[in-house]
């Protein structure tokens, strides 16, 4: 098969020839359909991962068609399309017991624990416990956004920091997982406000539902703080960070109104130093959110069939394995491009 490979990090990737997957006793092996491009994917092949082992070869979010199946699984069948999160579970561990595989102590992840979706297929394993039906009519890009950056907004909004219709929601970070957030949170009926520093980001989010966007470019921290608590009535009951930066965390944190929930998504190359000052004055909590068990995908999956999430509205490229290295090695740069890179196998 046909795959996007690299052999050292940040070296720029190649797409070539390698063994098909072979699905293990309790796996499948996917025919992919769509792969979503994520920033996670940019620090795998930039080395940030521990478990990123090489060659490699990266994706994780994605759906297909089921081509191979291991002797153990019972509950899916082959030609069945089907998405996965991200974190796969064991199914066997207490966090799985408990309801909690997205942090499953024998997790594995594709993309980054072994080879991933950059391919024509893809292994995946312990299906009966991660795999989830997609219906045929479901855009491809828009059910293979199901697997990362909608679930893991999803549970952080929804489970973790419990958003209610008419609080105040502020997204900090307004690339795919940014989008996927507000989009998530107009869904819930909170009142959206996105930040950012491009101006085509923020209008993307407005598309996708923010009520007010701040452009934050060149603004002090302090002064971004206070135009978010201008537009939130005081300070927002909830903040999701989706961009991995120490200040924007900070900005995130310091905005929320007294007793508010932060969420973080946003993935850092290393610890930040973190405003615990007003985390212990305004007795704020600290969440995060690391993907949603595939247990758990039946509201949202709704929320997307009945058109309140329409994943797909995020998408701005779609694009050939071929082009997918060069895709990869840009996000490097600042993006100029709002909205979700697709890549059809």
């Amino acid at each position: 098969m046909r795959a996007v490979w690299f052999d050292a990090f940040g070296r720029l990737p190649e797409v070539r020839e390698v063994a098909d997957p072979e699905p293990s006793p309790a796996g499948v092996v996917l025919r992919v359909e769509a792969t979503g491009l994520c920033r996670s994917d940019w620090h795998a092949w930039l080395g940030h991962d521990a478990d990123v082992a090489l060659p490699h070869v990266p994706g994780h979010e994605l759906v297909g068609v089921i081509d191979a199946i291991g002797p153990h699984v019972s509950r899916f069948a082959l030609g069945q399309r089907v998405t996965v999160p991200f974190v796969c579970a064991c199914g066997r561990c207490p966090e799985c017991a408990s309801g909690n595989g997205q942090v499953c102590r024998n997790q594995t992840q594709p993309g980054f624990s072994h080879w991933g979706s950059f391919a024509e297929r893809v292994a995946l394993h312990d299906a009966d416990v991660n795999l989830i039906a997609i219906p045929d009519e479901l855009d491809s890009g828009a059910a293979a956004l199901l697997g990362c950056r909608f679930a893991t907004s999803y549970r952080g909004l929804a489970h973790q920091a419990a958003l209610s219709p008419g609080e105040h929601l502020v997204v900090v970070g307004c690339g795919g997982v940014g989008l996927s957030a507000v989009m998530i949170g107009r869904a819930l009926g909170a009142v959206v406000t996105a930040v950012d520093i491009s101006p085509a980001a923020l209008v993307a989010a407005a598309r996708a539902g923010a009520e007010h966007t701040i452009d934050s470019r060149g603004l002090a921290d302090d002064e971004v703080v206070a135009r978010i608590r201008s537009v939130t009535d005081g300070g927002p009951q909830v903040s999701l960070e989706a961009l991995g930066r120490e200040s924007t965390v900070a900005i995130a944190v310091r905005s929320l109104a007294r007793r508010g929930r932060h969420v973080q998504i946003g993935l850092l190359a290393e610890d930040p130093r973190f405003p615990l000052s007003a985390v212990i004055a305004g007795e704020l909590s600290i969440l995060g959110s690391h993907g949603m068990p595939a247990n758990a995908y039946a509201d949202m999956l709704e929320l997307v069939l009945d058109g309140r999430l329409q994943p797909q509205k995020l998408i701005e490229r779609r694009i050939a394995l071929d082009e997918a290295p060069a895709a990869l090695a840009a996000m490097s740069q600042p993006s100029t491009t709002p909205g979700v890179t697709i890549i059809t196998p």
